[in-house]
């Protein structure tokens, strides 16, 4: 080997050391290792920053902004709420989202699939006060999974069959790998629900009412005909909200306070909640609710123009003293009071009867301009916007979910690349306008667009080296004369060259040397073929291993050591169950 292909080598060892040391971001770990790279000479940086420009990498920047426009709208939230519910075990909260992402994998691309359900997943957690980082990685896991079971499931799948043809062979029919793609997820899953409490991470992003104790009233209306009207207060996912409760209803003229749990919710209800800024927004997303004021649909821009703001009513502010309704907010200021904070006290009643105090801090709608045009002013003491919350774009939900099934439709028959639909997508969503331009670009994560690029530099160093293939190589030397041997070291090379560079090239590169040690042993290439199908999708033990692995990564809060310790065996597992599986489907 030579001293560059051990130069690159010992990059990429330092890489993993520095993201299983967990001191250093992902993304700063893996361009640090790039820069070693260019400046020493062993990978041009033409291959070094190849990553920047790979259609992966693109597409999945597209799809954070198709993700943001489903988010935007709440369309995603309300056709999910029923599927996922709110059960109230890991296992079955587990079970609920593995399920179904592993079967809708293995007909679309599991990259989309994660890069959408991201957001969704990480609020749902929190509303199940279950942590993300029991969810997230399985929810990664289910994809890769699901991607196993059809040629289309994953770009890998096709690539092999592409080499095959190639080759001359015949390529795989779409169900082919199923025989052994489907026993692989059926295991996977079943490692998830047995393992998934004991190996998988408890790490909860505290709610901002531990650092801020602010306790707003707000008013939700129950929708005619929505989702939560005849549910009772228990099966609507209302009694134990992370951070807010339920504190009274008002029915045809009638206050009903200290609600029961069986309480049947009808259509019209005024629900009374308190809680921390966090739920009190995530409830104004919440399917099947409404604001209970008439004002936000009288304001002078639309909702997707709007804003959450905060502010505090100053001595001088001249509706002090006086009700929300009867002091004509909205006229006087252009923005909607939808909850009040008062010193952590509980405010009972409607939010339009109640007589604003000074020190009494206000959550509004609002336009953008609000924070500029009051910061100053002597109405309030301080003014400020929260965050990235914004209010729902629900009257482009329907538009959002028809560009995703445009998306999906022309990218499963062939039309358009995944490539292509997605970029289309992203654009008619900004088109549109199911999503602004600020918001695509406060949800595009660019720490993970840059730690997958450079991950992309990384492979291309090992392979433009010869390293990938020295190891390749010099480990199967070791087979013998024995097909079963051979094959399990194919496996595991496959695998483990899948954690350094990507599922794609490791396909790329181990693919020749597969079909030549089964033309040397005399056997049917077909069960080493499946070794590297398989093989290439069947890294769990690293983040570098899969691109949905390193999207997980930061939402979750996981370390290195979290995915060799639950991906490691699941990985194990695998190898042995193909190394025996896949000759009984395919003899040698």
């Amino acid at each position: 080997m030579t001293p560059v292909a051990w130069t690159a080598i010992g990059v990429v060892v330092g890489v993993f050391v520095l993201l299983a040391s967990g001191r250093v971001a992902p993304y700063l770990a893996i361009l640090s290792g790039e820069a070693v790279l260019v400046v020493s000479g062993v990978v041009s940086p033409r291959a070094a920053l190849a990553g920047f420009s790979n259609e992966g990498t693109v597409t999945i920047a597209a799809l954070f902004v198709v993700a943001a426009g489903l988010n935007e709208t709440g369309i995603l939230t309300a056709a999910m709420h029923p599927l996922l519910g709110r059960p109230r075990r890991r296992i079955t909260a587990q079970m609920r989202l593995v399920l179904p992402v592993s079967v809708a994998s293995a007909f679309l691309n599991n990259t989309p699939i994660v890069a959408i359900l991201l957001p969704l997943v990480s609020d749902w957690s929190r509303r199940i006060r279950l942590a993300a980082s029991r969810l997230l990685l399985p929810l990664s896991y289910a994809a890769i999974l699901g991607g196993m079971c059809t040629l289309i499931g994953t770009s890998t799948n096709l690539i092999v069959h592409g080499l095959m043809i190639e080759s001359g062979r015949a390529g795989l029919g779409f169900f082919d790998i199923s025989r052994v793609g489907v026993p692989c997820a059926l295991i996977g899953v079943a490692y998830i629900a047995i393992f998934g409490k004991h190996l998988l991470p408890e790490r909860r992003h505290a709610l901002r009412q531990l650092e801020d104790p602010r306790e707003y009233t707000l008013e939700m209306i129950v929708e005619n005909g929505g989702a939560l009207a005849g549910r009772t207060i228990t099966q609507a996912g209302l009694r134990h909200l992370p951070g807010a409760y339920l504190m009274e209803i008002h029915r045809h003229g009638h206050v009903m306070p200290a609600v029961g749990p069986d309480e049947v919710l009808e259509p019209e209800d005024q629900l009374i909640f308190v809680g921390v800024i966090d739920s009190v927004v995530d409830l104004q997303r919440l399917p099947g609710l409404r604001p209970a004021t008439t004002q936000l649909f009288k304001l002078d821009a639309p909702r997707a123009e709007r804003w959450f703001v905060e502010a505090v009513v100053s001595r001088s502010c001249p509706l002090a003293g006086r009700t929300i309704r009867d002091g004509r907010f909205r006229n006087r200021y252009n923005a909607v009071v939808i909850g009040v904070a008062r010193n952590g006290e509980r405010i009972a009643g409607r939010i339009g009867d109640i007589a604003l105090q000074p020190g009494d801090v206000l959550l509004l709608e609002s336009l953008p301009n609000f924070v500029e045009q009051y910061r100053n002013s002597s109405d309030f003491y301080l003014v400020s916007r929260i965050g990235d919350r914004a209010p729902l774009r629900r009257d482009r939900g329907w538009t959002a979910l028809g560009i995703l099934a445009a998306m999906v439709g022309l990218a499963a028959t062939g039309v358009l690349s995944m490539l292509q639909a997605s970029v289309a997508a992203a654009a008619a969503m900004l088109v549109t306008r199911a999503c602004s331009e600020e918001a695509a670009r406060r949800r595009v994560d660019w720490q993970l667009l840059l730690a997958i690029a450079g991950a992309f530099g990384l492979g291309n160093a090992l392979m433009e080296t010869g390293a990938a293939r020295e190891l390749a190589g010099a480990l199967l030397g070791g087979a013998g004369d024995h097909p079963a041997m051979a094959l399990f070291l194919v496996f595991g090379i496959t695998m483990v060259l899948s954690a350094l560079i990507t599922n794609n090239a490791t396909a790329v590169v181990v693919f020749p040397v597969a079909v030549s040690v089964a033309a040397r042993l005399g056997v049917s290439d077909m069960p080493f073929i499946m070794a590297v199908l398989i093989g290439a999708s069947s890294s769990f033990a690293t983040p570098l291993g899969y691109q949905t692995n390193l999207m997980v990564y930061g939402p979750g809060g996981y370390r290195m050591r979290d995915y060799v310790r639950f991906g490691l065996p699941l990985s194990l597992l695998l190898w042995a169950f193909c190394t025996w599986w896949i000759p009984r489907v395919w003899p040698f």
